[in-house]
């Protein structure tokens, strides 16, 4: 069994849906970011980063004792090797698959993040600063990223031409927010998107993760927040 310390965020549900898709067993466990949980490697199954998300495989392929995974990136690769799913073997299409992988975390995730704090986190954590500047760039940088998306999806189905992790990856933030110019301004990355959505896995994934009771308050779609009182106590504004 797969344990996987979850909270609401597009990288905690990257892993959700890849262990749909690879029928991988495993179980959620909710982890309370308000009250700084995240912080104790005790609560995290030992993880040292205090980031989300954390694996625990009870299961390894190896047959040793249990394996803890963090980084989402990491996680994907994991679960796709242990499954033998989603990850190419010929060297070609594996480090095609890999480079979107990265891409994702390594631009999608992070400017993503950064667009919606300035968005919606900023202007309660900072009412009486200017936050436009900052805004601006990353609203820019996000709207970058998905031409890039879109340019790549012009002639494929996915990223790395087969569906694969780096799909996964990339899918969670694709859904989080909308580039300023809209959807509609993508129609290769809108096509994408629908047709994840679509997929039994990724709808098992986030039906899951919706009937889970983390204690925090919903909004009108259904999904958690997380309580700002408390989680400003347990972050680091600079």
């Amino acid at each position: 069994m797969i344990e996987l310390f979850f909270v609401t965020s597009p990288n905690v549900y990257k892993i959700a849906i890849a262990l749909e898709e690879m029928a991988l067993p495993y179980r959620l466990r909710p982890v309370d970011l308000s009250t700084g949980a995240h912080l104790d490697p005790a609560n995290v199954a030992g993880a040292a980063t205090g980031k989300l998300p954390v694996i625990r495989d009870d299961d390894p392929a190896d047959g040793g004792k249990p394996v803890v995974v963090f980084e989402s990136g990491a996680i994907l690769q994991y679960l796709a090797e242990k499954s033998g799913k989603l990850l190419p073997a010929e060297p070609r299409a594996r480090l095609e698959t890999m480079q979107w992988l990265f891409w994702q975390m390594g631009g999608l995730g992070p400017i993503g993040g950064q667009f919606w704090h300035f968005l919606a986190f900023a202007p309660k954590i900072a009412p009486d600063f200017d936050n436009s500047y900052a805004f601006g760039r990353y609203a820019n940088m996000w709207s970058a990223l998905w031409r890039t998306m879109d340019r790549r999806l012009a002639d494929r189905p996915y990223l790395a031409g087969a569906y694969s992790i780096a799909d996964i990856a990339c899918f969670p933030w694709i859904i989080y927010i909308d580039p300023q110019e809209g959807v509609d301004s993508f129609p290769n990355v809108r096509r994408w998107r629908d047709d994840l959505a679509a997929r039994p896995a990724v709808r098992e994934a986030y039906a899951k993760a919706g009937s889970l009771d983390t204690g925090y308050d919903r909004n009108e779609k259904g999904a958690s927040l997380f309580p700002w009182e408390g989680l400003l106590k347990h972050v680091i504004v600079t």
